[in-house]
């Protein structure tokens, strides 16, 4: 099945038959339109962009295929079994409820942050004079001796930018679907902040 591009609105809550709650996250979900078709991805565009921020070289692409500019572009995989044309408009109704999707999105940047916040660290003992709260500790021998770099460990965790990468969150599961106002109700988080730009594909593992 093809998947939709969309856009996070928020998180609130929904009740379930028997009363009990249920934090889902709202995505505005399409209507998506197929820019480009190929052998075993579809091109997809979501929103609206206005012509004079486009530079020339994409402004002449949608012209050629009779389309407006859209504000978000990603290619998805999709099944040769499902036929799609160019021009085509993909809708929410693609996705019904209990199913099982998987959410792409770009995580909520943080800053540079140290070892305790980024990756977790207990840090030090916080008493007497220790010196030694929130740092990371020891990093690497001093082989060689004085004046020889220290052999530090390739992929050792360290301060640094934390957030504002790509996160892919699988098999969530599809609580309702207003076709109406193309809105997805998804069970639980998903990456990125509000307004943030999302990519929407059938689950792998489901």
């Amino acid at each position: 099945m093809i998947g939709l591009l969309g856009k996070k609105i928020g998180m609130t809550q929904i009740f379930s038959d028997e009363g009990v709650s249920i934090a889902v996250t709202v995505i505005e979900a399409g209507p998506c339109t197929v820019l480009n078709v190929s052998e075993k991805k579809v091109r997809l565009g979501f929103g609206e962009k206005k012509e004079k921020n486009i530079p020339k070289p994409q402004l002449g692409f949608y012209k050629k295929i009779n389309q407006k500019p859209s504000v978000f572009v990603r290619e998805i995989s999709f099944d040769a079994k499902d036929k799609v044309n160019i021009g085509q408009q993909l809708t929410v109704d693609i996705f019904k409820e209990k199913d099982f999707v998987d959410i792409a999105g770009t995580s909520i940047g943080r800053g540079f942050q140290g070892v305790v916040k980024r990756h977790h660290f207990k840090g030090g003992p916080g008493g007497h004079g220790s010196m030694f709260h929130r740092a990371p500790g020891g990093i690497g021998s001093q082989a060689g001796g004085k004046g020889c770099r220290k052999n530090v460990q390739k992929g050792k965790r360290f301060p640094g930018h934390m957030g504002n990468e790509r996160i892919t969150i699988q098999s969530l599961q599809v609580i309702k679907v207003l076709k109406e106002k193309n809105i997805l109700l998804i069970k639980g988080a998903v990456p990125g902040c509000r307004n943030g730009y999302l990519e929407i594909k059938s689950a792998k593992k489901k």
